[in-house]
């Protein structure tokens, strides 16, 4: 039964994308929507498209583990993210009259730094497809008994169908509706969770108060946690799957109060999986038979489910959380196949026409699909996923992006070198030396380097092209 709904409902979201995709002819079309989303639609895609499975999923678990400071990347600074890219960035990209956050580069820079941007950018959204992917593998397996590998291999080819079909305004009506049985499931699980724990007050009452320090000291000490933060909020501000959806605002004003409004309702929508990590706690000191069942963290909430709801209340959560993969790994695939198509494929081959140019972005599409497959098959962990895909790529562009929007500091030269420099000091840090914090250690270098190079070529003043 559970698997027969889900399937109807993904066969739902696919007529839907399909109905709205009769109205895309061009590339601008799939990538912007025609600039007419109006800020109900920019909220709900901005709230969905980063609301995923690692939201629900990842959350609960790393608060039944560890209490409040579980929550404390997860929804605090993800939610800070959004809000600050809504007042930092959002209106001003928007009035770039860019089509990708990639052509900011290009015009303010050169072409080779747009598709220096693409490239960097590139790895981090297949990260972040993959644990998307994995996730509605997980979902699929413990519904249908399916081998986990043979779940990821459905999801991807559902999902990779699902994004090649619809361009942003059918994933932004997609969107809508799927942030709204996001918010029906995960509240109508609480609610039934809550009649068990004894409310707020019952999931509070777990015998260690350390556990409801949110700053508490567990296995990461005061700079692994900062580090945490500046990933989720840094890498969050530039990447392409946010930015795409407020360039498809109707004006820089909707754009921005979208962004912020989108920010806001991820912060109360996750705190949701927030109660519900601290209520299995609580209940599984009181139940043995449930302590049993919560091994996996990364299972914690699917087990709430199937442990306190019926069969058609479980079938309630099991859509919200394929609502979430389905929003999320639309624009993590969607985004960056803009990018690689626009901001490369087409330049590369000026001759292709509107419909041409619209074919390569869906060919890329599938193609990133296929990668993100992989490695879904290979990864262990939702959580891991997810924390490298904010971080690839995006210290140097961050950097980059600050000065090329807000000063007149730097050329092309600056640009590259603080890029590579950011990727490079990461990379380095985080799988060579194991810094404990190499993602803020990489921004600092990108931007010493970004300013010495400015001052050493005499760029700390230059005119904006364009």
């Amino acid at each position: 039964m559970l698997l027969a709904a889900l399937m109807c409902y993904v066969a739902l979201q696919f007529a839907i994308g399909v109905w709205v995709s009769r109205r895309i002819t061009t590339d601008t079309d799939y990538i912007l929507a025609g600039r007419t989303l109006g800020p109900t639609l920019v909220a709900f895609s901005v709230f969905a498209t980063w609301f995923g499975a690692e939201a629900i999923v990842a959350t609960t678990g790393e608060v039944y583990k560890n209490g409040l400071s579980g929550a404390l990347v997860d929804p605090f600074a993800y939610a800070s993210a959004l809000v600050l890219a809504g007042l930092v960035f959002a209106a001003a990209l928007w009035r770039n009259g860019l089509t990708t956050f990639a052509d900011l580069f290009e015009r303010r820079y050169s072409p080779a730094i747009g598709k220096l941007v693409v490239i960097v950018l590139l790895p981090g959204s297949i990260f972040w497809a993959a644990a998307q992917i994995r996730a509605f593998g997980q979902v699929l397996s413990s519904s249908s008994g399916m081998s986990l590998w043979m779940a990821i291999a459905v999801a991807a080819v559902l999902v990779g169908a699902y994004t090649t079909i619809g361009g942003l305004l059918a994933d932004s009506v997609t969107d809508f509706l799927q942030g709204l049985v996001v918010i029906f499931g995960l509240m109508v699980l609480s609610v039934v969770v809550a009649g068990h724990v004894g409310g707020i007050s019952g999931a509070l009452e777990q015998g260690d108060p350390e556990r409801l320090r949110i700053l508490a000291s567990i296995a990461d000490g005061p700079l692994e946690k900062l580090e945490h933060i500046v990933i989720a909020i840094c890498g969050s501000m530039v990447a392409v799957e946010l930015i795409s959806r407020y360039l498809g605002a109707r004006s820089a004003e909707v754009a921005r109060a979208g962004t912020i409004a989108g920010g806001l309702l991820y912060c109360v929508v996750g705190l949701a999986p927030v109660f519900l990590g601290l209520s299995a706690a609580a209940l599984s000191a009181r139940d043995p038979a449930l302590k049993d069942l919560l091994g996996d963290a990364e299972q914690v909430v699917a087990t709430l489910a199937r442990y306190y709801m019926p069969t058609f209340g479980y079938v309630i959560f099991a859509g919200a959380i394929v609502s979430a993969i389905l929003s999320n790994v639309h624009s993590s695939l969607h985004a960056p196949a803009a990018q690689v198509a626009h901001n490369i494929i087409a330049r590369m081959k000026p001759e292709l026409d509107g419909r041409g140019r619209l074919n390569a972005v869906r060919a890329t599409v599938m193609v990133l699909s296929v990668v993100a497959f992989l490695l879904a098959l290979t990864s262990e962990r939702i959580k891991e996923l997810v924390e490298i895909a904010s971080a690839f790529g995006s210290a140097g562009v961050v950097v980059t992006a600050l000065f090329a929007v807000f000063t007149r500091i730097g050329g092309a030269t600056s640009a590259a070198a603080a890029i590579l420099v950011g990727v490079a000091i990461w990379a380095l840090g985080r799988f060579g030396l194991a810094w404990k914090a190499p993602y803020i250690t990489a921004i600092a270098c990108s931007a010493l380097v970004y300013v010495a190079l400015a001052w050493w070529r005499d760029e700390l003043d230059v005119d904006r092209p364009g």
